[in-house]
């Protein structure tokens, strides 16, 4: 076994919001409105198993279908149920530019600790844009910001250079990395402060070992112990336990992330087959059937057994 033991001096520095960050769903009613006691529920589990922190009306928590006034309801609720036990992050991007201020705006004052935003998207516009748009959101309120690279989906992405560039800004304090590109990665670590958290869940360990902040995970609104495990083991020195906890959870991230359905389907498709609120998903998204969740099921029930 590989136990080697980390020492104040070669640590990797405290990250603004927490190792441990989980992408919430949003939990609707089966009549499909918001269900803040769901909510709720949720959030507390999410933290007593383990997460420190939660990210409101990401990708997974369905921002594009609820209003604005859902999300400012949603971080009041989550805050009223976890209190200053963990960090909230209020997902707030959008491709235009003075929604997305609007909703930062109102984050700030629904008590959120930080936000998230996403490249605009569709739209696709030039670097100078981007970098352009990142800085004022994070000129229109006092809360830190973290930049969302996720070019699968926007069509367009932050460049390293870019990020290079906005990391000077003192309210751009971190990424969410989903762009695949580890070298781009690397270049932005060695010459910035941003902590980076990946958002692809079969990546934890790996973005950790070269010296991210740790992770915002969709998985985990299933299994926050698990992802939990990894960096704790890894933290801790012992490498080869982090590489099996990486492996332990792969099935699962397998299941949910690569099964040709969004994550936000599949997530809560396993909550409501282990009980937990979650809801139906609002369309274009249409609710998993029993096959895909009774799947999801069994190879949870794998992991939690292991």
């Amino acid at each position: 076994m590989t136990h080697i033991p980390r020492t104040t001096a070669t640590a990797t520095p405290a990250p603004p919001f927490g190792r441990a960050l989980c992408a919430m769903v949003t939990p609707f009613t089966e009549a499909g409105a918001l269900d803040l006691d769901g909510a709720a529920l949720l959030a507390d589990r999410l933290v007593r198993g383990g997460c420190d922190g939660l990210v409101l009306s990401g990708t997974t928590g369905e921002s594009p279908t609820t209003t604005d006034a859902e999300k400012s309801a949603l971080v009041r609720a989550v805050r009223e149920a976890v209190g200053s036990r963990v960090s909230i992050l209020a997902g707030v991007g959008t491709a235009d530019t003075r929604h997305t201020v609007e909703l930062a705006q109102e984050a700030e004052k629904a008590g959120a600790d930080g936000l998230l935003a996403v490249t605009p998207y569709y739209s696709r516009p030039p670097q100078d844009a981007v970098e352009a748009h990142f800085r004022e959101v994070a000129d229109a309120t006092g809360l830190p910001l973290v930049l969302y690279d996720i070019p699968g989906r926007t069509g367009t992405r932050i460049e390293p250079d870019t990020l290079i560039r906005l990391a000077g800004h003192p309210r751009i304090v971190a990424v969410k990395d989903c762009a695949y590109d580890l070298l781009g990665t690397q270049k932005v670590l060695a010459r910035t402060e941003l902590a980076y958290y990946t958002g692809c869940d079969e990546s934890v360990l790996a973005l950790r070992a070269i010296g991210g902040a740790g992770y915002v995970s969709t998985v985990a609104n299933a299994a926050p112990g698990a992802f939990r495990a990894i960096l704790d083991a890894f933290d801790s020195g012992d490498t080869a336990e982090a590489a099996r906890r990486q492996r332990q959870v792969i099935p699962l991230v397998e299941s949910m992330m690569s099964a040709g359905l969004p994550g936000a389907v599949t997530a809560k498709a396993l909550l409501g087959r282990l009980g937990l609120p979650a809801g139906p998903v609002r369309a274009p998204l249409r609710s998993a059937g029993p096959e895909v969740a009774d799947g999801l099921l069994a190879v949870y029930e794998e992991l939690v057994a292991c």
